[in-house]
Protein backbone atom coordinates (compact mmCIF):
# COMPACT_ATOMS: atom_id res chain seq x y z
CA UNK A 1 0.00 0.00 0.00
CA UNK A 2 3.19 2.03 -0.02
CA UNK A 3 3.17 3.08 3.67
CA UNK A 4 -0.16 4.62 3.29
CA UNK A 5 -2.31 3.44 5.50
CA UNK A 6 -6.11 3.55 5.16
CA UNK A 7 -8.56 3.44 8.89
CA UNK A 8 -11.84 1.89 8.16
CA UNK A 9 -15.44 3.62 8.71
CA UNK A 10 -15.54 1.39 11.04
CA UNK A 11 -12.75 1.85 13.55
CA UNK A 12 -14.52 2.65 16.87
CA UNK A 13 -16.97 0.10 16.93
CA UNK A 14 -14.01 -2.71 17.61
CA UNK A 15 -13.56 -0.82 20.42
CA UNK A 16 -17.53 -1.63 21.61
CA UNK A 17 -19.25 -4.60 23.24
CA UNK A 18 -21.15 -5.95 20.32
CA UNK A 19 -20.01 -3.23 18.13
CA UNK A 20 -22.75 -0.52 19.79
CA UNK A 21 -22.30 -1.02 23.65
CA UNK A 22 -20.17 0.90 25.98
CA UNK A 23 -20.40 -0.35 29.32
CA UNK A 24 -22.45 2.10 31.09
CA UNK A 25 -25.08 1.63 28.12
CA UNK A 26 -25.31 -2.58 29.60
CA UNK A 27 -25.63 -1.34 33.22
CA UNK A 28 -28.57 1.25 31.70
CA UNK A 29 -30.12 -2.10 30.17
CA UNK A 30 -29.44 -3.92 32.82
CA UNK A 31 -31.03 -1.73 35.46
CA UNK A 32 -33.90 -0.95 33.35
CA UNK A 33 -34.02 -5.27 32.81
CA UNK A 34 -34.06 -5.72 36.64
CA UNK A 35 -36.44 -3.20 37.78
CA UNK A 36 -39.29 -4.43 34.85
CA UNK A 37 -38.50 -7.97 35.87
CA UNK A 38 -38.77 -7.55 39.88
CA UNK A 39 -42.28 -4.86 39.55
CA UNK A 40 -43.74 -7.84 37.65
CA UNK A 41 -42.99 -10.07 40.32
CA UNK A 42 -44.39 -7.98 42.91
CA UNK A 43 -47.20 -7.68 40.93
CA UNK A 44 -49.23 -10.96 40.83
CA UNK A 45 -51.59 -10.68 38.09
CA UNK A 46 -51.20 -7.14 36.43
CA UNK A 47 -54.12 -5.72 34.35
CA UNK A 48 -53.37 -3.85 31.29
CA UNK A 49 -52.55 -0.36 32.86
CA UNK A 50 -50.39 -1.71 35.35
CA UNK A 51 -48.37 -4.24 33.04
CA UNK A 52 -48.02 -0.91 30.99
CA UNK A 53 -47.06 0.99 33.56
CA UNK A 54 -43.82 -1.95 35.05
CA UNK A 55 -42.33 -2.05 31.00
CA UNK A 56 -42.07 1.68 31.69
CA UNK A 57 -38.58 1.21 33.05
CA UNK A 58 -37.80 -1.23 30.69
CA UNK A 59 -39.26 1.03 27.38
CA UNK A 60 -36.69 4.43 29.41
CA UNK A 61 -33.89 2.02 29.29
CA UNK A 62 -34.13 1.07 25.78
CA UNK A 63 -34.81 4.40 24.64
CA UNK A 64 -31.82 5.62 26.28
CA UNK A 65 -29.33 2.97 24.54
CA UNK A 66 -31.35 2.71 21.09
CA UNK A 67 -28.59 3.78 18.51
CA UNK A 68 -28.88 6.87 16.68
CA UNK A 69 -27.52 8.52 13.49
CA UNK A 70 -24.76 10.94 13.85
CA UNK A 71 -24.30 10.41 17.75
CA UNK A 72 -23.66 7.07 19.34
CA UNK A 73 -26.98 6.45 20.91
CA UNK A 74 -30.35 8.45 22.24
CA UNK A 75 -27.92 8.75 25.33
CA UNK A 76 -24.86 10.62 23.84
CA UNK A 77 -27.28 13.01 21.49
CA UNK A 78 -29.14 14.48 25.17
CA UNK A 79 -25.76 14.90 27.06
CA UNK A 80 -24.43 16.89 24.11
CA UNK A 81 -27.19 18.63 23.53
CA UNK A 82 -27.76 19.86 27.65
CA UNK A 83 -23.78 20.41 27.33
CA UNK A 84 -24.76 22.69 24.17
CA UNK A 85 -27.45 24.89 25.72
CA UNK A 86 -25.69 24.97 29.67
CA UNK A 87 -22.34 25.35 28.50
CA UNK A 88 -20.39 28.70 27.37
CA UNK A 89 -20.94 29.60 23.99
CA UNK A 90 -18.25 32.32 23.35
CA UNK A 91 -16.62 31.70 20.32
CA UNK A 92 -13.46 33.85 19.81
CA UNK A 93 -12.33 34.16 16.54
CA UNK A 94 -8.62 35.20 15.42
CA UNK A 95 -8.57 34.18 11.85
CA UNK A 96 -6.93 36.35 8.98
CA UNK A 97 -9.81 38.56 8.90
CA UNK A 98 -9.40 39.04 12.88
CA UNK A 99 -8.75 42.80 13.92
CA UNK A 100 -7.37 43.28 17.56
CA UNK A 101 -7.64 46.12 19.73
CA UNK A 102 -4.03 47.05 19.34
CA UNK A 103 -4.31 47.65 15.63
CA UNK A 104 -5.76 51.15 14.04
CA UNK A 105 -6.63 51.77 10.92
CA UNK A 106 -4.29 54.01 10.28
CA UNK A 107 -2.18 52.64 7.33
CA UNK A 108 1.45 51.84 8.71
CA UNK A 109 4.27 54.04 7.85
CA UNK A 110 6.92 53.08 5.94
CA UNK A 111 10.56 53.23 7.25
Amino acid sequence: MNERYLIPTNSKRGHLIAGMFVPLDLVIGGIGLVITFVLFLIVKSPTMTQAFLIIIPLAIAALLIFPMANYHNVRTFLGEMIDFYTGLRKYIWKGWCYKSEWQTDEPRKSR
